[in-house]
């Protein structure tokens, strides 16, 4: 009830909050827990963050597989993801259970066309993918004033691997070996990201943080839930400072968590290693993070 009326007020962050505490209490009632997904995810998809929507979604099917507002949520999902044949998969299933569901319908036919427009781009880039990466890879940066550094051992390394780090194909994988930054429909970039929790020596891992999300929207998700490493329950959205690291001049900069993906790249400081953005995450004013900011300059963005 607490999400719902949240979501009512549009306050996506607190309804996503509300929905995971519902979870939490491991309810024995499977329809209950698949409308708190569904609802959970309908709050992600409004903040942006369409593949915890997605998972949301999933979650809530297999907890109720006639579940149509979390299929309705699946699909749409998809299409923001430009996943076009998933998003048809899932309106069938659905006009399997309703054939006149009037959202699953248009949302097929939108899928059906934008997969063959989709198709005609994959088709372009497939020409030469080494070209068209060299040049668009080169350019997509240089407009956003982002800086990427590489650690070449000669100089036909230096090209090779610049291109391999900058892949506009939409590929994109659940492992930090696998996946790179890549350029969706849109033409906005999505990049694999790291964070690193010192303290207890801890990662996670985004696959494809896109460049217009803010910090703090993927903090409430990783951190809905507290993580088993974290005895202490320290780790809460509210209560983590991230950080990156100039190693050139040793010196830390403290993100806003409000800013975008985007705003901290474009920073004149922040290099991009090996084609994957890393941040570091503190408690505040914890005694380890007073321990390992001692005699560091730190700057606030």
């Amino acid at each position: 009830n607490e999400g719902n009326e949240y979501f009512r007020e549009k306050d996506y962050r607190r309804a996503v909050v509300a929905y995971s505490e519902g979870l939490k209490k491991n309810c024995e009632e499977p329809e209950l827990n698949a409308v708190l997904h569904t609802n959970r995810g309908a709050a992600q998809f409004y903040l942006g963050n369409y593949r915890s929507a997605l998972n949301d979604a999933i979650q809530a099917k297999k907890l109720n597989p006639t579940h149509l507002k979390a299929i309705i949520r699946g699909a749409l999902c998809h299409m923001e993801l430009k996943n076009f044949s998933e998003a048809i998969a899932w309106c069938e299933e659905g006009l399997r259970i309703d054939s006149k569901e009037k959202k699953l319908v248009e949302t097929r036919a939108k899928a059906d066309k934008l997969k063959v427009n989709n198709k005609a781009v994959q088709h372009l880039q497939c020409l030469s993918p080494v070209l068209v990466g060299a040049v668009m890879g080169v350019d997509l940066l240089c407009e956003r004033n982002i800086k990427l550094v590489l650690e070449p051992s000669n100089e036909e390394e230096e090209i090779s691997d610049g291109l391999a780090e900058l892949s506009i194909d939409g590929f994109h994988s659940d492992n930090a070996t696998g996946a790179k930054v890549h350029l969706d429909a849109d033409g906005n970039l999505n990049w694999p990201v790291l964070f690193l929790y010192p303290e207890h020596e801890q990662t996670d891992f985004i696959a494809a943080f896109h460049e217009n999300s803010r910090f703090i929207d993927h903090l409430m998700v990783m951190f809905a839930e507290l993580p088993p490493w974290d005895l202490e329950r320290k780790y809460l959205p509210s209560n983590i400072e991230l950080y990156f690291e100039d190693e050139e001049r040793a010196e830390m900069y403290k993100l806003n968590p409000e800013h975008t993906l985007l705003q901290v790249l474009q920073h004149q400081r922040y290099f991009v290693k090996a084609g994957t953005p890393t941040v570091l995450g503190f408690v505040k004013r914890s005694p380890f993070s007073k321990k390992y900011f001692s005699g560091k300059k730190v700057h606030r963005l």
